[in-house]
């Protein structure tokens, strides 16, 4: 296979650099990446510490590293001695000249040109100290959790580091999201404040925001955090709506500006050094059952995998300007705002990505993005109605990185033929539950079409067999890591110490059973992969197949099926209620060539009933109103019953693989109480993949 993309020196990357740095420290004579991430999961001690000093880590190393014998399950602790935060080492960069952010809103009729707010590091600096003042007279204290409903802009970004230099938690949610969801989120962390914009920007036209604040505030009545609400789009503010104990953004960093409360005496930030392994942020998971998990990642764990990722892997310097699309409620706007530690430039966008399909093409030219990130979903989209190569010069980027779903292989010949030849293609593939990447970029290697480029350095991860042993090349199986990393999360919401002894205990295992119980002392990740044959040095690329689990992905926007559950419990399942539902079922059936999928509902009623257009109607407002308009499934099918395990689960997968073309005999029917009703899900799946064939 010829690769699509070679770089034209890989001796001169920051990998190979680092590579000789580790042979020059322990006398090897490492010669490939294979032969430097081999050592790299080896040598996990000693690996990590060479990172730690490669990108020089502003805090207290201290001499302990990890316990090299330990297994994932032992999730041991990491740089015991070691005192850092995380904000401090985002904000090194004190230039009054250099960029820090850029925030881009979409365009409306009434400001037809994106609007541009900027803000350097110097200044970016000053609006987070004088954050960590207010937050600190209103009482915030390391541990408190700090939430966010809010867009992308940098009032989110400075109040994210404000909370984390003085060793609160980080929990942020989209705007997009429904605030019945969000609700599900936050009740189980308890914020003691909450930054929550007033109103955002989407396909053209502003949506008042401050409804859904008004209604998750009210779930959270028992505990209410302190409110600050963010004015950060171009249109006129309107007060109207506000309740009365609500600060401003502005009243709030005034007074913070006041009191000068959290500086030494010369003025600069106390940055709260904290153990390594100290919580950071908490991100929720789309898990299939009960309420989303909230996953709990260390600072230190943070740091050091991003600036092994960016700085290492992705070569990134001070001089690039980094954009990704994302929303704050998925990992990528952590990964995107961890890039502050490179001392680079960050490109926020906020609004609708593909309406004007030439706007972030544009927006790249005009600022000069060297790194342009994006999900598989877009490009997709974009494939089918856009050619930016021959609209727009892109002659600044160097750098493409897709995730959320498995970029399809003519995805790669688009972005080499209508986009940029000479460019990385990087498909990158880690998730929530690490917030960082398993398999990703290089600057180092070549691109082959189809393959994520390298199993990143550090995390020891392979493909296993339904028994439990390592696949050989090209084979597909379970994506699974043998070796302990940093970034592993300390576990699942409440931690020791913040939460009641069976709460803590329940968590505990839940942990447990998310990511070590398939097989032995190994972290089990959800998803079906092959590891390809190595090729040019690059110890094997990967092939995703997709989940393993019942998680929703439509274009690339990943929820459990409990969301849709959720609603349908709440509206339809009472039996007094006009419009009754038995029981349902959510799936995914891939379409687009795989690219994407769509949500399938299935819907048991009573054998006197028939689905009608108006019930349908229903279902899909109510999920639209209590959840958001992507969670709205594309096709509600009435069936006779809905399969379940022996221990009464419902049974999602199966009936996923069935619908997508998998034959019944894949079924073992004496782990069903009902397997019988799979011959009709084998039979509807004909009809639905002749619907999008």
């Amino acid at each position: 296979m010829s690769a699509l993309y070679n770089p034209k020196n890989p001796q001169e990357t920051a990998t190979f650099r680092f590579l000789a740095r580790v042979n020059s420290l322990y006398g090897l004579n490492l010669l490939t990446y294979h032969d430097l991430y081999t050592w790299s999961t080896t040598h996990i001690d000693k690996f990590w510490s060479a990172v730690w000093d490669e990108t020089g880590v502003t805090g207290h190393k201290g001499a302990h590293i990890v316990d090299n014998d330990a297994l994932p399950s032992d999730n041991p602790p990491w740089f015991s001695d070691a005192r850092v935060n995380w904000a401090e080492n985002m904000l090194w960069c004190r230039s009054a000249e250099k960029t820090a952010l850029i925030e881009a809103t979409e365009p409306t009729p009434e400001f037809p040109v994106p609007r541009l707010r900027t803000t350097t590091y110097a200044k970016l600096y000053s609006l987070v100290a004088d954050l960590v003042s207010a937050m600190l007279h209103y009482g915030l204290k390391p541990g408190d959790r700090v939430a966010s409903y809010s867009s992308n802009c940098i009032e989110n970004v400075a109040a994210c580091l404000a909370t984390t230099a003085i060793g609160g938690i980080w929990v942020s949610a989209a705007a997009d999201f429904g605030p019945e969801g969000v609700l599900e989120r936050l009740e189980q962390v308890q914020p003691t404040f909450l930054f929550a914009v007033d109103a955002v920007v989407y396909n053209h036209k502003v949506h008042q925001h401050l409804p859904k604040v008004s209604t998750l505030l009210s779930g959270l009545a028992l505990k209410s955090p302190k409110v600050i609400i963010i004015h950060a789009i171009p249109h006129a503010e309107d007060r109207s709506q506000w309740q009365e104990e609500w600060l401003g953004w502005n009243d709030f960093l005034e007074q913070g500006r006041k009191l000068q409360l959290g500086r030494t005496a010369d003025g600069e930030v106390k940055w709260n050094r904290l153990q390594f392994d100290a919580p950071l942020w908490i991100l929720f998971s789309s898990g299939t059952t009960g309420r989303p998990k909230p996953i709990v990642h260390r600072a230190g764990g943070m740091l050091l995998q991003s600036k092994k990722e960016l700085a290492i892997c992705g070569d990134l310097c001070p001089d690039d300007v980094f954009f990704y699309y994302t929303t704050t409620g998925w990992m990528m706007w952590n990964f995107l705002v961890s890039g502050l530690t490179i001392g680079c430039t960050l490109v926020l966008y906020d609004g609708s990505p593909l309406r004007d399909a030439s706007l972030l093409w544009r927006l790249s030219d005009d600022l000069g993005v060297t790194i342009f990130g994006t999900s598989a979903k877009y490009l997709d989209q974009l494939s089918k109605r856009y050619q930016p190569r021959s609209r727009h010069n892109l002659g600044t980027l160097r750098q493409i990185y897709s995730t959320g779903s498995p970029l399809a292989p003519p995805l790669f010949d688009y972005v080499y033929e209508h986009i940029k030849p000479n460019i990385i293609l990087s498909s990158i593939t880690g998730g929530t539950d690490i917030c960082s990447l398993f398999a990703g970029m290089s600057t180092a290697l070549p691109v082959y079409r189809g393959e994520i480029q390298c199993r990143m350095l550090g995390m020891a991860i392979e493909s296993f067999t339904p028994t439990g042993s390592v696949n050989p090349p090209d084979e597909p199986g379970e994506l699974v890591c043998l070796r302990p990393f940093p970034c592993m999360p300390i576990g699942f919401w409440p931690l020791p110490n913040y939460g009641s002894e069976s709460d803590v205990s329940a968590a505990e295992k839940r942990f447990h059973d998310s990511y070590f119980a398939e097989f032995k002392g190994t972290w089990y990740h959800g998803d079906h992969v092959i590891i390809t044959r190595s090729k040019s040095g690059n110890g094997g690329g990967l092939i995703m197949l997709g989940r393993s689990d019942g998680v929703l992905n439509p274009g690339g926007i990943r929820f459990g099926s409990s969301e849709i559950y959720d609603v349908l419990d709440f509206a339809f399942s009472k039996s007094t209620s006009a419009q009754h539902l038995l029981d349902f079922l959510a799936v995914g059936q891939k379409i687009d060539n795989g690219t994407d999928e769509r949500v399938i509902l299935f819907v048991k009623l009573s054998a006197d009933e028939h689905l009608s257009l108006d019930l349908e109607s229903n279902i899909k407002a109510a999920i639209r109103e209590r959840r958001s308009p992507r969670h709205v499934p594309t096709r509600i099918i009435q069936v006779p019953d809905i399969p379940y395990t022996l221990n009464g689960k419902r049974v999602e997968v199966l009936v996923k693989k069935i619908v997508n073309g998998a034959p019944v005999s894949i079924v073992n029917p004496a782990t069903l109480s009902n397997p019988e009703c799979l011959l009709f899900y084998a039979s509807l799946g004909e009809e639905l993949r002749r619907e999008v064939s």
